[in-house]
C-alpha cells in the first residue's frame, strides 16, 4: 500500500483492493525518450486503492492529482479495454459519481478486479 493512502485512512477503515499502472506505460513515446524514467516515476507514485469506505486514486510526482470519494456516492463504475488491453490485462476505468461527477484514469492494471472490488463492497 502506497504512502499517501496509509497517511489519509480514517479510523476503522481498512484497504480491501489495491493497483497500480500497468508495465504496458514503458512502451510509450514519452517514455522512450525520457529512457522509461517518466513511466517508472508515474508508476511508482500512482495508487489506485479502494477501501471499505471510499475509493482513493491519488497520481503525480511533484504535481499531484487526488480523486477521494465515498462508496455510497458512487454510482458505478466503468471499464473500457482494446483487444491489446484485454490480452494484457490493463484498461481504462471510468467513475461516475451520484452529483454528475465523472472521473477517467487510463492504463490501469487489472480494471476488471477493481470493478469486482468495488461491486462486492456495495
Amino acid at each position: 500500500m502506497g504512502r499517501y493512502v496509509n497517511n489519509h485512512l480514517i479510523r476503522d477503515e481498512e484497504v480491501v483492493f489495491e493497483t497500480r499502472l500497468h508495465w504496458i506505460t514503458f512502451l510509450t513515446f514519452k517514455s522512450l525518450f525520457t529512457l522509461t524514467l517518466a513511466a517508472w516515476f508515474a508508476r511508482w507514485f500512482s495508487e489506485f486503492v479502494i477501501t471499505n469506505r471510499r475509493i482513493i486514486i491519488k497520481t503525480g510526482i511533484i504535481s499531484r492529482t487526488t480523486f477521494e470519494m465515498n462508496l455510497s456516492k458512487i454510482e458505478s463504475v466503468n471499464v473500457d479495454q482494446s483487444v491489446s488491453a484485454r490480452i494484457f490485462n490493463y484498461g481504462s476505468i471510468t467513475i461516475i459519481g451520484s452529483g454528475g461527477t465523472r472521473e477517467s484514469f487510463h492504463k490501469i492494471a487489472k480494471p476488471l478486479a477493481f470493478r469486482k472490488a468495488f461491486q462486492e463492497l456495495c
